[in-house]
């Protein structure tokens, strides 16, 4: 059975993390491709523009709908259902993400779909 873990881009990368997966749809600010360690980067996964710009916007008072929505998008989606099957592969799978929050961001939401 896979471990999965969630751990910011900005973090560094360590042997306990295994196979890195970075599921941002955009390259994390400040960091360079020659430092930024990640074994995939899906973005098909990311939430939608739509989505992620609507939740922006309050991020405060939107994150349970953010939730629905989002797993909505990812129960739907094909390149999420590769993954799903391609991570059940691994021992050990990070879920990378960029976002300051990290109470509320779409990593959360991955990890819950792919854990339960």
């Amino acid at each position: 059975m896979t471990q999965y873990q969630l751990k910011r881009a900005y973090e560094p990368a360590s042997p306990e993390d295994g196979f890195r997966v970075y599921i941002d749809r955009l390259w994390p600010r400040g960091l360079s491709h020659e430092t930024f360690h990640y074994d995939l980067w899906d973005k098909d996964i990311a939430p939608s523009t739509e989505l992620r710009e609507w939740f922006h916007a309050d991020p405060d008072n939107r994150w349970s709908e953010f939730e629905t929505r989002y797993s909505k998008e990812l129960e739907t989606s094909p390149s999420f259902g590769a993954l799903r099957h391609l991570l059940a592969q691994k021992s050990v799978v990070t879920l990378l993400y960029s976002s300051h929050d990290e109470r509320h961001n779409n990593a959360i939401v991955v990890y819950n779909l792919l854990t339960k």
